[in-house]
């Protein structure tokens, strides 16, 4: 069983990660766990944030770590709220704040015109100085909803409307949001890469 860190404290990701992670027979560990803290997140992409966030988990750890930046990016506020979506409304916004924040900031704009993704960048280092960390990308197509809806998912799902099942993110069970998200698509990456690296390290 190969142990990993796991650099967040958002519990909805750390139980897709664990989820998507488990046929490869990798424990992954909660950060809080092992007594981390969060990292500063001064990147100015998902990408440098994701790095920040696995490389600060490792030195702390010694252990390999995953870490992933997501967030929402909405058209009609210029990629807004983008790598500050966890704290839109505040450094300890809650999830509800954010969406009301959101809804606030969209309330004259029409439904064509409230397009939106989804970005999740994760990241995988096998050690703090690690010079070539896996780096995957996940985008989720879809619009944002005038009202919440549904009670499965997290911070913005209930307001991300999946265009193709006509519900919104929240209305997913775990396992059909999985296959669509845009962490599902950019874990299943991981997986593959790290299956990969596993194969060869024996």
């Amino acid at each position: 069983m190969h142990r990993v860190v796991v650099a967040t404290a958002n519990a909805g990701k750390l139980r897709e990660i664990r989820e998507m992670l488990a046929d490869l027979s990798i424990e992954a560990l909660p950060q809080r766990a092992l007594g981390i803290s969060d990292a500063d997140e001064t990147g100015l992409s998902f990408v440098e944030n994701a790095i920040i966030k696995a490389r600060h988990a490792s030195e702390e750890s010694a252990l390999p770590a995953i870490a992933d930046d997501s967030g929402l990016l909405v058209d009609a506020l210029h990629g807004e709220p983008g790598i500050y979506s966890a704290r839109y409304a505040g450094h300890n916004a809650s999830d509800w704040n954010n969406v009301q924040k959101l809804l606030g900031a969209l309330v004259e704009v029409p439904k064509d015109a409230r397009t939106a993704h989804f970005v999740c960048v994760i990241t995988y280092m096998a050690h703090a100085k690690d010079p070539a960390p896996i780096v995957c990308c996940g985008k989720w197509e879809g619009r944002i909803l005038f009202e919440p809806r549904g009670e499965n998912g997290f911070g913005y799902d209930p307001i991300f409307e999946v265009p193709e099942h006509n519900c919104s993110a929240a209305e997913l069970s775990p396992d059909a949001k999985n296959v669509l998200s845009h962490r599902g698509q950019a874990v299943r990456k991981l997986v593959d890469s790290l299956a990969r690296e596993l194969s060869r390290s024996g």
